[in-house]
Formats: C-alpha cells, structure tokens, sequence
C-alpha cells in the first residue's frame, strides 16, 4: 500500500525534514509540498491525497483551522513547536502529532499510525462487502428470511426491535438487542441514536439534527452519534 502525502509547513528547513522523512519511509509517496495551508487548499481543489502531514501555527490560515474547513479531511499528522495544541488535534480526529523537533524514529511511528489506520479502514469496508446478504429474523411463531439492502431502519423498542423494510406497511417485531443487530449488520448501516439504526443508502435528507427517510420518517440524531454521522456525511459531500 502507498500513501499519498502532501507536506505543509511555512518554514523552508521544516518543510525540507519532513519531505526528507516522507522520502525515508517505503510506504509513503509525497504528491506535493505546500510552504502554506491556503497553497494546500489550492492544491486539494484539484487533487486528492490519502495524508497530510501539517504545521499547525501558520500565517494566514493556521493548520488546525485548514482541516477544520476540508469537507472530506484526509487523515492527518499534525507538526508543530507548541504542545498546547495537543487536545485540539486529537479533536479533529488526527491519527498523531508530532511536537518539534521530532526524530526519523518518531517519524516513523506516525507513519505507521497512518498505515494502521487506513489498512483498518480497508479491511471494514471488504468485510461490509463480503458479508452475507440476508438475515434470517423469529417474529411470533415464524422465521423470516430479509434481504439486507431492503431494510430501511432498526426501531428498539424494550426488549424488542422493529424492522422496518422496503414494501412492507409494517414492521417485522424481533426479539433481539440492538446491539446484536448492529454486530450483524454491513457497513452502510450506521446507528444515529440509541434507539435507531438506519441504512445509509435509503436516507432521503438530513435536516439539522433529523434524518428524513421518507416524506412520513423524521428520525432524531443523538449526541452520542452526532460526530461519527457528521465524519461519514463529510466524506459523501460534494463541493468545489
């Protein structure tokens, strides 16, 4: 696997170190350097990376401001000579970051961090994908056999699961916990609330903190679920 990097750093000797760095590790391709975070912004207007490797206190637009406004960030390794930006970073979900003057061997280990990450993301979406298409769901005294992309959303309630699915006026009622059904689910289901699990692909709209599935489906979005819907919504959206 080759990663994709763009390097970002005002200062030219920074800058230098860490292509240099970039250039050491077998996995890592440099697709440009950028000596401010407006340049890399130009540059990902018409070009995609898998890695940024960025300083944070920058003239102009400083680094954690420039992930902050990407729509689709790719994972990012912040660089910088002041630890109190430390929090912030792992805020905005940054695989690492490197405190000046760092080593090849510190290096490295973000280096890895980023091939851990992107691998572990790659083998979730080939499980998704390999996973089996039906499920087979106890409701009274019948088994019922449910295509899996036909399932619209999961409703608990109590002990019980609603199923909601494509062409069917009512729900399938299961005795399971939701738990056990997101377990059993592929990956273009996400749960948005404690007590829903929706299939992404049958979203219609999403308005402030509903997601609408159909003209008559209005499900809320918890806050303990916000962050990971906005993180998959930012990596759907198209803008210029």
């Amino acid at each position: 696997m080759n990663i994709r990097c763009l390097a970002i750093d005002d200062e030219p000797l920074a800058l230098k170190q860490l292509v240099a760095y970039i250039k050491k590790v077998p996995f890592l391709e440099l697709a440009a350097q950028c000596q401010s975070a407006l340049e890399a912004r130009t540059y990902l207007e018409n070009d995609t990376v898998d890695a940024i490797f960025c300083d944070i206190n920058m003239p102009d637009l400083n680094g954690m401001d420039f992930v902050k406004s990407l729509v689709a960030p790719p994972l990012v390794v912040f660089t910088t000579a002041y630890s109190e930006y430390a929090v912030d970073g792992f805020r905005v979900n940054a695989v690492d970051y490197l405190l000046k003057p760092f080593g090849l061997q510190e290096f490295q280990r973000a280096a890895q961090r980023l091939k851990d990450r992107l691998e572990g993301s790659h083998a979730t979406e080939e499980s998704a994908a390999t996973q089996t298409e039906t499920l087979f769901l106890k409701t009274d005294y019948r088994i019922v056999n449910v295509n899996i992309r036909d399932i619209r959303y999961v409703e608990a309630m109590s002990e019980y699961l609603k199923v909601w699915v494509d062409g069917q006026s009512k729900p399938i009622v299961t005795l399971l916990s939701m738990k056990k059904m997101e377990e059993n689910l592929p990956g273009y289901f996400m749960r948005i609330h404690r007590s829903y699990i929706i299939n992404l692909t049958k979203i219609q709209e999403v308005n402030k903190n509903r997601v609408i599935m159909d003209a008559d489906t209005y499900l809320p979005i918890g806050d303990l679920y916000k962050d990971a819907f906005q993180r998959y919504l930012n990596t759907k959206f198209l803008a210029r």
